[in-house]
């Protein structure tokens, strides 16, 4: 029995922020982003959400050749937005990486070109701010009882 459905190369990132982590595959296609199985419109309804995870494909002009699929799970909505863009970030530099390289005019690969733009721009590091845990003795994680000294 023979395929018909040819088979897409997929490439894999893993992005994290806060408590959210997200699992991102990259495949060729027409530029659709499903998120959890929903779009990205249901998913993130903040503009600023939607740009953060749209980002990476727009500095590496990819946004309408790649389809997006992610696996977010823990934390809030901005930091799940933050896990996706640093996966689909990670993704494009392997996709990108050191097997597709084939130097350029200017002797530069493509590789180094793409990997450099991504983090340049901020899209490979990770934001590692995470709330600060609630302290023994204390109302919260700073916070104290007001001190009287009589």
């Amino acid at each position: 029995m023979a395929d018909t459905k040819a088979k897409s190369k997929k490439y894999l990132g893993t992005g994290r922020r806060k408590t959210s982590v997200a699992r991102v595959r990259l495949s060729e296609g027409n530029g659709q982003i499903r998120i959890n199985g929903r779009t990205l419109d249901d998913s993130f309804t903040e503009i600023k959400d939607r740009n953060a995870v749209t980002g990476p494909l727009d500095t590496t002009e990819m946004r309408n050749r790649l389809d997006i699929t992610a696996t977010v799970t823990g934390g809030g909505i901005t930091g799940q937005a933050g896990a996706v863009c640093q996966g689909v970030a990670r993704a494009l530099k392997t996709m990108f990486g050191p097997a597709a390289m084939a130097p350029e005019a200017d002797g530069e690969t493509t590789e180094g070109a793409m990997a450099k733009k991504l983090r340049d721009s901020g899209f490979l590091t990770r934001d590692g701010r995470m709330k600060e845990r609630k302290k023994y003795g204390r109302k919260g994680a700073r916070k104290s009882f007001q001190f009287s000294k009589r």
